[in-house]
Parts: structure tokens; sequence; C-alpha cells
């Protein structure tokens, strides 16, 4: 089963932050232009419920710090409903990272008691929508395998055991499938002289044992970000 597809039919947008940049006249009339920043899911599968999730932040003085966000959605799968969230996080603070990463495995943990999106919806007659306990977490993370923000997100690695899929500590899927090298990266300056990975695929303990492949398509263009593939069975 593959999550995701070029020919999805089925997509979910969230604005992290929205600013009115200035008015345009357009045919004689002043149109808003508006900075957005946000996240997007695209699935082939119907998207049940999404929510936004604000992630935290502090006031920079010198350099660009917006709102960041995760967006997470319910995808009825053929297996089953899967969350899937969407993420970027903050490209300067470390410091920044480590609290949305625990505010975010907060979200992915307590996700059935806080009730995704909605409940209670049968008091108008309507079926809840789904709560489903597995999940995909994918997106720019702006940290590199093993730094600090890594650690705190899949846990520490055992000399013996390694990273064992565990409550809690999200599973990163390209390197529980031995798919990642010291020489592999996600990200690329423009020229093209340092290349970072950046960007990640994790799931939760249950689904570890389905993942099939996982990779980065560094041949892929329009960004210097590459995407990072996941399957899962």
């Amino acid at each position: 089963m593959s999550i995701w597809s070029r020919a999805s039919l089925h997509c979910s947008y969230g604005p992290a932050c929205d600013v009115l940049v200035d008015y345009q006249p357009i045919s004689g009339r002043l149109v808003e232009r508006r900075f957005q920043f946000g996240n997007m899911v695209l699935s082939r599968f119907p998207i049940r419920t999404s929510r936004n999730l604000l992630l935290p932040r502090n006031r920079t003085y010198n350099k660009l710090n917006l709102q960041r966000g995760a967006l997470e959605t319910v995808i009825e799968a053929p297996g089953g409903a899967l969350r899937v969230y969407s993420v970027h996080l903050d490209h300067i603070s470390p410091d920044e990272r480590l609290s949305q990463i625990a505010f975010l495995k907060d979200r992915a943990q307590l996700y059935i008691n806080e009730g995704g999106a909605l409940t209670g919806v049968n008091e108008f007659g309507l079926p809840d929508p789904p709560l489903p306990p597995d999940f995909l977490i994918m997106g720019d993370f702006n940290m590199e395998p093993e730094g600090p923000e890594y650690v705190a997100m899949v846990g520490r690695n055992d000399a013996f055991y390694g990273r064992q899929p565990r409550t809690g500590f999200p599973t990163d899927a390209q390197a529980h499938l031995g798919r990642r090298s010291p020489e592999s990266y996600s990200w690329i300056s423009e020229d093209g002289t340092r290349r970072m990975h950046l960007d990640y695929c994790f799931v939760s303990g249950d689904l570890a044992s389905r993942l099939t492949s996982a990779f980065v398509d560094t041949e892929a263009t329009g960004s210097d970000h590459f995407p990072v593939w996941m399957e899962i069975a």
C-alpha cells in the first residue's frame, strides 16, 4: 500500500500563518495579497478529518522566524484508517526544534484521549470519525541524524539492540530498513557545496514491521529538498 500518489484525488492544507502583505489593483478592484506558510497532505484515499497544530515558537530579531505547524489528517486507507502528519520545523534554533518535537510527540501519543479534530457528533445523528492509533509523521525537520533533536524524536541508540520500535518514540523508516548511509542527504545548497539529511518519514511502533521500502529521490527537481519516499504493506 503506497500512501502517496502523483495522481492524488484528495488534499488538505493548513496555513500555520497568514499575513496580509498589501493590496494590488486588478481589473479596477483592490485585491489582497497574502503571505501564507503551512503544510499540505495529498492522498488518493479520502481524508476524513484534519486539524492544524500550531507548534511552539519564540520571537527572533535578526533572522526570519514564522509560525510553524503540523497538519494532522486521518486518511481512510484500504488497510484501515491511518493518521498522517505533515510537518515543517524551525530552521534556526535547535532549542525551538526540541520544544516543537516534544509538542508534536505529545499530540501523536495523546491523540485518542484528546479526540482529534472532533468527537461527540452522534449528538447530531452523525457517526464519529475514526480515531486510529497508528500514525505517520513526515516532512522537513531541519535536523540531522543523531543530532539532539533526532535523538529526542526516536530515542537513544543501544549499542547491542540498536533502536527497537517503542511506544513514545516514532521509528525512522529509512534508518529502520538500513537504507541510510553516511553519504545520504535530502537537501542540497544552491551552489551544490553543502548536502544535509533534513527530511524524514517516521512511523508509530505498530507500523514498523509493515515497512517495505524507504528512500530519498535525489533525481527529483523543483526544490532544494528532495522527496523522501516510504512504503508500507
